[in-house]
């Protein structure tokens, strides 16, 4: 039975086979005042089996996720699979149309609307209770693709939070190990709550996040790894028929769970960065400074390490304002 939602989709996600559809969400503007965004919906069943929930375009302006998904709605066929593999290639279609991280409707980020509620008032909010309440309870496996979009930088790697219950976490991590990422990622909540993955944690549901790399490294290989990472998930699920793809590398666990881990923008100006990614530093340590445009021929404010490890992402724009990202430092992960 369908859940009480203002949403709506005339999608049997029951019925064996293949289906397209969509999911309608009212909503009114100036220029209709009676009209309906659709969110698209793929459906791929072949009797009882596990499920597994594939988003893509949380957020609009990180593109591998998108990409990957829409190629495996159309090549992926009932008789591939065991099981269900539901598909949301855009999850935020007004974000992914004008390329942004927020809806341009109503300026929320849907990664921090779960689970949302029955009488949002918001696009963004109906879309989030929805998905909070009809489809990811459905899910055995729930994988949420993201990229470090046009902001930062990132060595690719499947994120998770730490989860009290030690069996979920342990198939979160072993089900992230085939992914094919250099570092599986361990992280801790730092902008808000309200994540999708998150909320699927909370339900018990084995939830992988990602981070594959960001736009300006978005090429042949992010979207590889995209989709190979995909297949594998779903082969290891026993969703999928065939072989997993041997990843290249055994992947690191890391974590960066200290708020201090996450290296904020001290003032405004342009961030001179004096380290890469993958590169050890120590507390302490510079790295990098912020020129003052406004103050041309002052000092530059350095920005330094407050933990020891390795850096998993940068900040991409130079321009920076006070209190935007710059860097993340992670550590071996102890469990």
């Amino acid at each position: 039975m369908a859940i009480d939602s203002q949403a709506y989709t005339t999608i049997d996600y029951e019925r064996d086979g293949k289906h397209f559809g969509k999911i309608e969400v009212p909503l009114s503007t100036n220029r209709s005042g009676w009209a309906t965004l659709f969110v698209d919906i793929a459906v791929i069943k072949n009797g009882a089996g596990p499920t597994a929930v594939l988003f893509g375009g949380n957020h609009g302006d990180e593109y591998e996720g998108p990409t990957a998904l829409m190629k495996l709605a159309r090549r992926l066929m009932p008789d591939e699979i065991t099981g269900r593999v539901i598909i949301v290639p855009a999850l935020n279609p007004p974000a992914v149309d004008v390329g942004t991280r927020h809806s341009p409707i109503d300026g929320r980020n849907i990664n921090r609307a779960f689970p949302g509620q029955r009488d949002e008032v918001s696009v963004t909010g109906i879309i989030a209770h929805y998905m909070a309440h009809e489809i990811i309870p459905k899910a055995d496996l729930v994988v949420d693709i993201h990229s470090g979009a046009v902001t930062a930088h990132w060595i690719p790697c499947v994120n998770m939070h730490h989860v009290d219950d030690e069996k979920q976490m342990n198939q979160m991590i072993d089900t992230a190990k085939v992914w094919g990422t250099p570092y599986i990622f361990i992280y801790r909540d730092i902008a808000g709550s309200g994540l999708l993955t998150g909320y699927a944690e909370s339900l018990g549901k084995v939830t992988l996040g990602t981070e594959i790399g960001s736009a300006a490294q978005y090429g042949k290989e992010m979207v590889a790894i995209t989709e190979r990472g995909v297949d594998n998930v779903l082969h290891y699920a026993g969703i999928l028929d065939g072989d997993i793809v041997a990843p290249d590398v055994e992947p690191q666990i890391v974590a960066a769970d200290r708020h201090e881990d996450y290296i904020m923008t001290p003032v405004n100006g342009v961030f001179e960065p004096f380290v890469e990614l993958g590169d050890q530093v120590e507390e302490g340590q510079a790295l990098g400074q912020i020129h003052a445009l406004e103050r041309p021929f002052d000092e530059a404010t350095p920005v330094r390490a407050e933990t020891n490890g390795m850096v998993i992402s940068r900040r991409q724009f130079p321009r920076t304002q006070r209190g935007d990202f710059l860097t993340a430092i992670v550590r071996p992960w102890s469990g």
